[in-house]
């Protein structure tokens, strides 16, 4: 398939991914039976940021000439991309990406994620048959040329002893946080609150860990956290907030909470899911240097870096684990 078909295949894919098309609705509906963190609204927020941000024509004609990729790959290579699962569609960049390229993509979905990227590949398969050779899915993946691998920092040390021989990216965990200077305006924070809630938290751009300065004043950011009260309905979430409050209580330990999150005063990036910890700073300057040089950090959300709000609407050129999946793609 030459690029000006793959990019017209996408940008029907992203009309169809907004659309009520009933075999859509109904995938939709079991991935959030299947799996019990992928709430309704959630899923729809997950499919809206890919048919808003990576499948609109233009982004993916800029995305694609950025790279000078070909018309036609004269030498496609078998890429096999391991996907996570925390969120739903976390793996469709990857897909996007080989799919562009021109190479073939072998899938080995993640169990808690695997309705949506199958029944989008699917789709596909239908409009254009020759997508079929473009894009398989296999429980074991083998005769790959490269990898594109996905998961926590356990199972990284699994795929380097697998895959280390060939040409890879191994990706581990990462998080995200916010840095704060109480000048926020109320637009700011409620942007902030779906930085922390969306998607329960679990995404490597949700924000696990605030930065604020010496008397920061938590009511008000306290009080715009309630938009997201509801959450704390949803029985898997209020085990976990539950459980580490509990935690909190016996161990005599300061916190704040509205009733859904637990704000809690820990040098740790990384919080569990229903907490989020905080830390004071005296310099601005000094602690984002010491950010920067975090390979841990996803993104860094505040007013001179990715907006409040947009954490989890990243665009084409936003790549997971700031490694260039599209250059890396290129030196296949």
């Amino acid at each position: 398939m030459i690029l000006q078909d793959r990019i017209g295949l996408l940008k029907r894919l992203g009309s169809y991914i907004l659309s009520g098309d009933a075999r859509w609705k109904e995938a939709r509906e079991k991935a959030s039976l299947q799996n019990g963190w992928f709430a309704p609204e959630f899923v729809a927020l997950a499919i809206e940021n890919i048919a808003k941000k990576f499948l609109k024509e233009d982004e993916l004609i800029r995305w694609s000439a950025h790279y000078k990729i070909q018309t036609l790959n004269s030498s496609p290579r078998k890429v096999g991309i391991v996907m996570a699962g925390n969120i739903p569609l976390v793996g469709f960049h990857d897909l996007l990406s080989v799919f562009i390229s021109g190479h073939k993509a072998v899938i080995k979905p993640s169990s808690k994620d695997e309705v949506l990227i199958k029944e989008l590949a699917e789709v596909l398969k239908t409009w254009e048959p020759q997508v079929s050779s473009l894009i398989e899915f296999s429980e074991m993946l083998k005769d790959c040329d490269a990898y594109i691998t996905t998961g926590s920092n356990n199972t990284s040390r699994y795929f380097e002893y697998y895959f280390g021989k060939y040409r890879h990216i191994i990706r581990r965990n990462k998080t995200s946080v916010a840095v704060l200077t109480g000048n926020e305006t109320k637009t700011d924070l409620e942007g902030l609150a779906g930085d922390v809630y969306q998607f329960f938290g679990l995404g490597c751009r949700n924000v696990t860990k605030l930065y604020v300065p010496k008397g920061y004043d938590f009511g008000p950011l306290i009080g715009v956290f309630k938009k997201y009260n509801y959450l704390a309905d949803h029985h898997k979430y209020k085990n976990n907030y539950d459980y580490n409050l509990t935690l909190h209580i016996l161990n005599n330990k300061f916190y704040m909470t509205n009733g859904s999150i637990l704000l809690v005063e820990d040098s740790s990036i990384f919080s569990p899911i229903s907490q989020l910890n905080y830390e004071y700073y005296a310099s601005r300057d000094e602690l984002l240097s010491s950010l920067y040089n975090n390979q841990d950090i996803q993104g860094i959300i505040e007013k001179n870096h990715i907006p409040f709000g947009q954490a989890q609407s990243p665009g084409l050129f936003d790549y997971a684990d700031k490694v260039d999946t599209m250059e890396f793609l290129q030196s296949l």
